[in-house]
């Protein structure tokens, strides 16, 4: 029996509940709102197709509701227009997640929760500050789905499966996230010498522009919502893989945003680097050696989300 509940249903928190469930990773599912009969609607539409997938209970209710929860999934908050930042936001969020963390850990304090909200750097140090919780059971999202967007724009480019390609996005989930080029590697083969170690009869593989590369990653959620309003597929997906590796119990490395106590010469502040997850959460933190800029860029990251909590209240 697995218990999850979704603070927030918008599109992000309708969105996992909807392929948590279809994945059958959760057997309940609780769905909270402000907005109670959004959260009903949704859990009504949801629960009427579980027929054809794995049982699971799903619905709407309050806080007292989570009381027992494995993970709670925390989406609430106002959503990012087109043009903004993720750091604009910042306030607005910061006192939407102070309202609620009170709220939600008298009811299940024993939970692992996953922060998705953003900007999710600066609400995962919020809700590492004022929860009272251990850290190593306060996950935020951070980079993996800029990560998922990187592996997924490589494995186009060599025309190979994503499950090949080992590379990752450092840093703020958002503008000042680097990829560490010196880590990336297409199943042992060194990103630097792919193009001309990985050949596919019939098909040129063009020079890797890491420049084009760095950009599609940082853009891709503003070229999304200027699309179509909004980014939920592939962050729902990404908080769904970390669920499944927190409740498999089997240790998997990925790029959350936790604190930094001292790691690449950082500290109080959390970002994304590679972190170890299993069944208690946060299992440690893997430190891959950086270039000396790979660092720079990183102490960069982490000084931008630094001057923003700064300017907050917290």
């Amino acid at each position: 029996m697995n218990k999850i509940s979704i603070i927030g249903t918008g599109s992000v928190g309708s969105t996992i509940a909807y392929t948590l469930t279809v994945m059958g990773i959760a057997s309940e599912i609780v769905m909270i709102d402000i907005n109670s009969e959004k959260a009903m609607g949704e859990a009504l539409d949801i629960r009427q197709g579980t027929p054809f997938c794995g049982a699971c209970s799903i619905y709407a209710g309050d806080y007292r509701d989570t009381s027992g929860s494995d993970i709670v999934i925390i989406t609430s908050g106002i959503a990012r227009k087109p043009g903004q930042t993720r750091l604009e936001l910042a306030q607005t969020n910061v006192n939407i997640t102070k309202s609620i963390i009170p709220q939600i850990t008298k009811y299940a304090p024993d939970a692992i929760y996953i922060i998705v909200s953003n900007p999710v750097d600066i609400l995962t140090y919020t809700f590492n500050k004022m929860s009272g919780l251990p850290e190593n059971r306060i996950i935020g999202s951070g980079t993996i789905l800029d990560t998922a967007r990187l592996r997924s724009r490589l494995s186009e480019y060599y025309n190979i499966n994503q499950s090949n390609v080992h590379a990752y996005v450092f840093g703020e989930h958002g503008d000042s996230s680097f990829i560490p080029w010196s880590v990336a590697n297409i199943s042992n083969v060194p990103i630097s010498e792919c193009h001309e170690l990985i050949k596919t009869p019939g098909i040129e593989t063009p020079e890797l522009d890491y420049d084009e590369i760095e950009q599609y990653v940082k853009k891709s959620g503003g070229r999304v919502i200027a699309r179509k309003g909004a980014t939920f597929y592939a962050v729902s997906v990404s908080v769904c893989h970390i669920c499944k590796c927190l409740l498999g119990g089997i240790d998997t490395t990925m790029t959350i945003s936790t604190m930094l106590h001292g790691e690449y010469g950082i500290e109080d502040v959390c970002l994304s680097t590679l972190n170890l997850v299993g069944h208690d959460g946060i299992r440690g933190k893997v430190n891959v050696t950086l270039t000396e800029e790979e660092n720079a860029k990183l102490r960069f990251s982490a000084d931008t989300l630094k001057e923003v909590l700064r300017n907050l209240n917290i």
